[in-house]
């Protein structure tokens, strides 16, 4: 079942993105934009672009630090991180697709401080759902959803749209 398409997510990243420029003022043009891989990244795009910031997006690959891939049955495919620029003493504009439990945040969070010390991490998602396992919560979202526990919404990139998935394990 389709939950949005591409008109309906650019709308809310404008809406994220005027939200996170009231949020940051005169701190947005020292603002680090990192997307978590892979939905995250597609999504730190969009917001960079219309952020119009000068650093490039960075790019975590969290799967090192997951901690539920006995509970989940994932293989780790562990790959390199690339924070364009040092992060120490700057604003972390932390972006990913969807909120869910909390981990792929917190794993986000521990390697982002193997990287340096920022002076603060803003947390930004296109989607927040019900479900959390760990008290996380977004800073900046573009829409919240509540489904059922067995089930899953993904970013998709080509087209752009937003999907729900059937039931899950």
């Amino acid at each position: 079942m389709l939950e949005a398409d591409s008109a309906q997510i650019a709308l809310w990243f404008d809406t994220m993105a005027t939200d996170i420029a009231s949020r940051l003022g005169d701190n947005l043009e020292q603002t680090r934009v990192v997307g978590i891989r892979s939905g995250g990244v597609t999504v730190a795009n969009a917001l960079h672009e219309r952020l119009q910031c000068s650093a490039p997006v960075g790019e975590l690959n969290i799967n090192f630090y997951r901690d539920d891939f006995s509970r989940t049955g994932m293989n780790p495919s562990v790959g390199p991180s690339s924070l364009p620029s040092s992060i120490d003493g700057q604003t972390v504009l932390l972006v990913d697709d969807v909120l869910f439990s909390g981990r792929t945040i917190r794993a986000a969070l521990n390697e982002i401080f193997d990287f340096g010390r920022p002076s603060a991490v803003l947390l930004a998602t296109l989607v927040t759902r019900n479900g959390r396992e760990l008290p996380i919560q977004a800073d900046v979202t573009g829409h919240h959803i509540e489904l059922p526990h067995n089930q899953q919404i993904k970013l998709t990139s080509d087209p752009l749209e937003l999907r729900r998935l059937g039931t899950s394990s």
